[in-house]
């Protein structure tokens, strides 16, 4: 009867192995004859048949485990029934847990040495740094408790398999153990929590500190699928914005009864000033999109109908990061970290971190927002006051 149901089990599971391989080589070979795909569906094709490849091979190797552990089983039972000493599972299965230890380990060693390349260079903004140092340190902590956990779970059931030679003791309840693994990870993460609090607070501090120049103003304005950036004309002040005003030319709904409005530049590429603090206004006129510089360790979400706004500092010219990544092609960008519709990969803008010397020199050739055709569409006088806008107009700015 046993060896019937072998021969079933074995016809069954023949059958299963031969249809993965089939799909698994065709599978395959697609891939292989995709060398250069044409267009972005093509693309994806090939990405996803990477994908089902690896899924049918892992089934397969599931199914091969299966088979084998079934053979086993039907030997242990044909041997009991003639009378023989069967397996001892209990050996091979600490010596499973044991080998699962020693190749989990070495997964993990890989992955840290194999990903750990691919990380982020250093901060390149001041609060960037201490972001990084509370991060390494949550880091160190779980990676050391990873390892004494695995190991020790591991561990205890090799050493404490079952044995003939010994009976199980019942220990259902120890208060010291209990205060133990529950006071001591409640002490490192209150420490955790508050270090993260008080940091977190530090960063968002918003106030600029008596004495030291005012921050550089910057709106950042997010649509499906772009930014949109405007800078402070001489007077270092924005214009305030209405969004019942945006039109296909005024596309931010600038109000120019502001006067401050006036010199408002607008511009294609994100530069700021090495060592200077600046203030990114955040705000999306649509979905939900998320201001995210990596390298600057600056993220933050831009809601429609909820400005919010980042205070940072950069620390590293674009020019500096490439001679320390070796790369002359190297840029800052800025990226939208909310997936927000089909053009959502392509949103993202150039930052250029630049000396102050260079920064004026690029802000004195920056085109103002209030354009010709803007002026004309806003019935302005050409001497740039604001005596013609229409009444419609200014009853919404009302």
């Amino acid at each position: 009867m046993a060896f019937k149901k072998l021969i079933n089990f074995k016809t069954l599971s023949a059958i299963l192995a031969s249809i993965f391989l089939f799909a698994s080589t065709v599978i395959a070979q697609d891939a292989g004859a995709t060398t250069t795909p044409a267009t972005d569906d093509a693309a994806n094709a090939t990405m996803w048949t990477g994908v089902g490849y690896y899924v049918l091979l892992f089934l397969l190797v599931a199914v091969i485990v299966g088979i084998v552990g079934k053979i086993f089983r039907v030997y242990d039972l044909t041997s009991q029934i003639q009378g023989k000493k069967g397996m001892n599972w209990n050996n091979i299965m600490g010596v499973c847990f044991i080998v699962f230890l020693i190749a989990g380990s070495y997964g993990a060693y890989w992955s840290f040495v194999e990903q750990g390349s691919h990380i982020l260079p250093a901060a390149a903004s001041i609060h960037g740094v201490k972001l990084d140092n509370m991060f390494m340190v949550t880091f160190g902590i779980t990676v050391i408790v990873f390892f004494l956990t695995q190991i020790a779970l591991f561990g205890f059931s090799y050493l404490y398999r079952g044995s003939d030679k010994r009976k199980a003791y019942f220990y259902p309840h120890n208060n010291t153990i209990e205060k133990i693994w529950t006071v001591i990870p409640a002490i490192v993460l209150t420490i955790l929590v508050i270090t993260g609090f008080f940091t977190w607070s530090e960063i968002t501090n918003t106030t600029d500190a008596k004495g030291e120049p005012a921050s550089i103003n910057i709106d950042v304005t997010g649509h499906q699928f772009a930014w949109e950036i405007r800078y402070p004309g001489k007077d270092g002040k924005l214009g305030v914005k209405n969004y019942r005003l945006v039109t296909g030319l005024n596309k931010l709904g600038v109000n120019f009864q502001d006067k401050n409005s006036f010199d408002d530049l607008i511009a294609d590429t994100l530069v700021l000033p090495v060592n200077k603090s600046v203030r990114l206004n955040i705000l999306a006129q649509d979905v939900i999109h998320s201001v995210y510089m990596p390298h600057f360790r600056v993220q933050l979400n831009a809601v429609p109908g909820l400005p919010t706004f980042f205070k940072f500092t950069p620390t590293i010219t674009t020019a500096e990061m490439r001679t320390k990544l070796d790369n002359a092609t190297f840029e800052y960008l800025l990226y939208c970290n909310k997936i927000c519709g089909g053009g959502h990969y392509n949103m993202k803008k150039v930052v250029r971190v630049v000396s102050e010397a260079e920064y004026q020199d690029w802000l004195s050739k920056q085109k103002p927002y209030l354009n010709d055709q803007l002026r004309k569409e806003l019935k302005m006088a050409d001497n740039g006051q604001t005596k013609g806008i229409v009444q419609n107009r200014l009853a919404l700015n009302n």
